[in-house]
């Protein structure tokens, strides 16, 4: 793939396969996209992050994503606390 550049743009030219399938190179191999269809003649493609619906509380609590922000925080520069004494093990 050769690029070029055109204003602030980086451009290639290339060909669809006969299903209508383009690469996208290396850079988003393996990567979430999202694939924005913008008219008939542009398509745009976003590397993107998903969070699980299930973990999507989490960033709609304020106060809870404070708490594990803060805690990771804690935990990152070893201010942590000695927990309670268990009389079984976890599993």
């Amino acid at each position: 793939m050769q690029w070029r550049t055109q204003g602030d743009r980086n451009m290639t030219t290339q060909i669809a396969d006969s299903k209508g399938r383009i690469t996208l190179g290396r850079r988003f191999a393996n990567r979430t996209v999202i694939i924005e269809y913008i008219d008939e003649t542009e398509v745009r493609v976003t590397l993107a992050r998903v969070i699980p619906e299930h973990e999507t509380w989490l960033y709609e609590n304020d106060k809870a994503l404070a708490s594990i922000r803060r805690g990771l925080e804690q935990a990152r520069t070893g201010k942590t606390a000695i927990g309670p004494k268990r009389k079984t093990k976890l599993r």
